[in-house]
C-alpha cells in the first residue's frame, strides 16, 4: 500500500512502547504505558489498547518487539522470563483483534534488524546486538539476514554455577544476571545504600560499573568467537544510559577472549537510542504487509 505507515510496539519487562512509523523509519508519534504482568489476556489488552490509541485510517499493519522466544516454524511465542506470554500463536491473535497483518520477533533482534539497516550497523554484513534493559536481550544478523532462532543471548553461561537468573529462568550466572538493569541495581545497593539504582552509579560515573563492563566484554568475546560479526552493538535503556562507562572495561575484556582479528570487532553504541526495538517492530510490520 503506496504511503502506508505502521504501528510498531516495542514490548518490554516494565513498559510498552508503541509508534507511528514511516517507510523511512522514522517516528511520527508514539505512546507508552507500563506493561500489564498480572496475566497474559491482561498484557493482551495493554498490547490491544495502546495499539488503539495510534490507530487510524492510514496504518496498514503492526508488528511487534516481544521479550519471547518464538519459535520460527509456526510462529508460537514459547515464553518469556519477566512477562506472563507463552504457548500463544501471538500474531494470529494480535491480528483477530486488530483486523490487520501482525508481523512479530523477539525484541532485541527487532532492535538489531533496525540498527542494521538504519543505526550503527549500517553497511555492515554480519552484527551482533545486545540490549541492556530489564533484562538482556540479543539479536544476530548473518550475512544480511536477521537470525530467526531463540537468540536469547542475555542467558549465555558467563560464569559457572554463577547467580540465580531472574524472573521465570532457572538458570545461574547467565548474561542477564550480571548486565541487566537489575544487575546494576543490585550493584547499586551494594555499593552505595539500600535505595540507590543504577541511574545513581550512571550519574555519578561510579567505578563499580567497569565490574559489569568486565562481564559484557566477556560475553561478547564469545559471541565474537561464535559470529565473527564485523560490529557489536549495544543498546537497551541502561546500555544507553552507561555507554562508554560499559564499553571501555568491556573493550578490555574482548582482547583477552576474543579469538584475532576479533578483538579488533568494532563495538559501538544504538545510534537508534531506545527507539531502535520500536523502529524494528515496524519494519517487522512492513514485513507482515508485503506478505498479504
Amino acid at each position: 500500500m503506496a504511503g502506508a505507515n505502521v504501528i510498531g510496539v516495542d514490548l518490554g519487562g516494565t513498559k510498552i512502547l508503541a509508534g507511528v512509523i514511516d517507510a523511512d523509519g522514522h517516528v511520527l508519534r508514539t505512546v507508552e504505558h507500563p506493561t500489564p504482568t498480572d496475566s497474559q489476556e491482561e498484557l493482551l489488552d495493554g498490547l490491544e489498547s495502546a495499539v488503539r490509541e495510534l490507530l487510524t485510517a492510514d496504518v496498514a499493519a503492526v508488528g511487534f518487539g516481544i521479550p519471547s522466544r518464538i519459535d520460527p516454524y509456526t510462529g508460537i511465542a514459547l515464553g518469556a522470563v519477566n512477562i506472563p506470554l507463552g504457548d500463544l500463536a501471538f500474531c494470529e491473535v494480535l491480528a483477530e483483534r486488530l483486523a490487520l497483518p501482525v508481523g512479530a520477533e523477539n525484541d532485541a533482534s527487532v532492535a538489531a534488524l533496525a540498527e542494521f539497516r538504519l543505526g550503527a550497523g549500517r553497511g555492515s554484513r554480519d552484527l551482533v546486538m545486545l540490549t541492556l534493559g530489564t533484562g538482556v536481550g540479543g539479536g544476530v544478523i548473518i550475512n544480511g539476514q536477521l537470525f530467526h532462532g531463540w537468540s536469547e543471548l542475555g542467558h549465555i553461561v558467563i560464569i559457572e554455577d554463577g547467580e540465580p537468573c531472574q524472573g521465570a529462568c532457572s538458570g545461574r550466572g547467565h548474561v542477564e544476571t550480571y548486565c541487566s538493569g537489575h544487575a546494576a541495581d543490585r550493584l547499586a545497593r551494594r555499593v552505595l545504600g539500600p535505595d540507590a539504582t543504577a541511574r545513581d552509579l550512571v550519574l555519578q560515573q561510579h567505578p563499580a560499573l567497569e565490574e559489569i563492563g568486565h562481564h559484557l566484554g566477556t560475553a561478547i568475546g564469545s559471541l565474537i568467537n561464535v559470529f565473527g560479526p564485523q560490529v557489536v552493538v549495544i543498546g537497551g535503556g541502561f546500555g544507553i544510559s552507561a555507554g562508554e562507562l560499559l564499553l571501555g572495561p568491556a573493550r578490555l575484556a574482548i582482547m583477552g577472549e576474543a579469538l584475532e582479528p576479533g578483538g579488533r570487532v568494532r563495538l559501538a553504541l544504538a545510534e537508534l537510542g531506545t527507539q531502535a526495538g520500536l523502529i524494528g517492530a515496524g519494519l517487522m510490520a512492513f514485513e507482515a504487509l508485503e506478505a498479504v
